[in-house]
C-alpha cells in the first residue's frame, strides 16, 4: 500500500495553493444545510437572522423564488436557506468581478482579506475553500496562501459576537451561511498532490469522470450529490430525510476540526477505487456512489447543526 501523508496542526508547510473553479455543495446542498441550521436556531436567533438578511442587496429576488403558498414561517425559513447560496450566486452576477490572481482562485493584495460589507464587489472566489494536500506518490508538498475558508469563517463569526454594524453582520452572516457548509464538502478541504498534479489537483477538479460521455469531474460529483437545481422545496425533502449527527460532534463548532474531518473523509472515501492515480477518466462503481451519498449526508446533516450552534452562540 502506498503511504499517505497526512497533514496536522503540527505541520505548517501542509496546505497547497489551488485554482479550484468549484461551487461547494451546489444550491440544494447549501439550502438543506441551512433548513437544518434553521430548524435549531432559537427565536430570538431567528429574529435576528430575519432582520439581518434583509439588509442584502439581493433580498427582493430571494423572495420571488419562494412558492406564492408558503406562510411567513416557510418563507423566512426558505429565504434563510436561498441567502446560504448568494456567495455562489455572485460569481455569475452583473457588477462583481474576479480579484486575485489565477482566474480568481488565488488572494493577492491586501483586498483579498477586506471586510467591509456589500460595498465590496470583488467574488473571493479562495475564500470558498481551504484544501489541505496530500500525496499517495510521495511528492512535494507545497505551502498556501491565505486568507482562505478557515481564515474568513474566523472572522466573520467575530463580527457577529461584537457591536459591528448590522450591514456587515448581514453581509457576515451570509457569507458563514454558505463556508460552513463549504468546509463539510471534503473536496473543499483537501487536494491530491502528484507527478501528474504537482500543485494539486484542485480539490479534485483535475479529476475527470467518464459516463458516457466523458463529461464530469470529481469535484462536481460530490457537490451534486445532494442534488441539483435550486427549488427550495427539494432541499428541504432532501433535508428531512437526513439522520441526527452524535451529539458529541453536533457540538463541537471548531473550524479547524471541521476541516481536518473533511480532509481525513476526503482520503477515505473519495481518493479510492475506481479512482486510480492520474486524472481519469475515471467510471464510478454503483458502491463508489453509494458510500458517497452516505458521507455526503452526514457531512450536510453536521454542518446544519454546527452552523445552528454558532449563530445561538455568537449573534450579538
Amino acid at each position: 500500500m502506498k503511504m499517505v501523508h497526512r497533514a496536522s496542526a503540527l505541520v505548517l508547510t501542509c496546505v497547497v495553493a489551488l485554482e479550484t473553479p468549484s461551487f461547494g455543495w451546489g444550491s440544494i446542498g447549501h439550502m438543506a444545510v441551512a433548513y437544518v441550521a434553521y430548524k435549531q436556531l432559537t427565536p430570538a436567533t431567528k429574529k435576528k437572522v430575519n432582520a439581518l438578511l434583509k439588509l442584502n442587496p439581493d433580498y427582493r429576488n430571494w423572495e420571488k423564488k419562494i412558492p406564492k403558498d408558503a406562510d411567513a414561517t416557510n418563507r423566512a425559513m426558505m429565504t434563510f436557506m436561498i441567502a446560504a447560496t448568494w456567495p455562489d450566486q455572485i460569481k455569475n452576477e452583473a457588477g462583481y468581478t474576479d480579484d486575485g490572481s489565477e482566474n480568481g482562485n488565488r488572494p493577492d493584495g491586501a483586498t483579498s482579506s477586506q471586510n467591509i460589507g456589500y460595498s465590496d464587489h470583488l467574488r473571493h472566489k479562495y475564500w470558498h475553500f481551504i484544501n489541505t494536500p496530500f500525496t499517495q506518490d510521495d511528492s512535494t508538498l507545497g505551502a498556501m496562501p491565505t486568507p482562505n475558508a478557515e481564515t474568513q469563517i474566523t472572522t466573520f463569526r467575530a463580527v457577529l459576537n461584537s457591536t459591528e454594524s448590522d450591514e456587515l453582520k448581514s453581509y457576515d452572516l451570509v457569507w458563514l451561511l454558505h463556508l460552513v457548509g463549504d468546509v463539510h464538502q471534503p473536496l473543499h478541504a483537501a487536494t491530491r498532490v502528484s507527478r501528474a498534479d504537482p500543485n494539486g489537483d484542485n480539490g479534485g477538479n483535475n479529476v475527470m469522470l467518464c459516463a458516457k460521455p466523458c463529461k464530469n469531474e470529481l469535484h462536481a460529483f460530490w457537490d451534486d450529490l445532494p442534488g441539483t437545481g435550486s427549488n427550495p422545496n427539494t432541499a428541504v425533502t432532501y433535508a428531512k430525510k437526513l439522520l441526527k449527527p452524535d451529539p458529541a460532534l453536533a457540538s463541537d463548532v471548531n473550524v479547524s476540526t471541521w476541516i481536518k474531518e473533511s480532509f481525513d473523509d476526503a482520503q477515505e472515501y473519495v481518493y479510492i477505487a475506481p479512482i486510480g492515480t492520474g486524472d481519469g477518466p475515471f467510471m464510478l462503481t454503483s458502491a463508489y456512489r453509494s458510500t458517497a451519498r452516505k458521507v455526503a449526508k452526514d457531512r450536510v446533516a453536521l454542518a446544519g447543526v454546527r452552523l445552528a450552534a454558532l449563530l445561538n452562540n455568537e449573534l450579538k
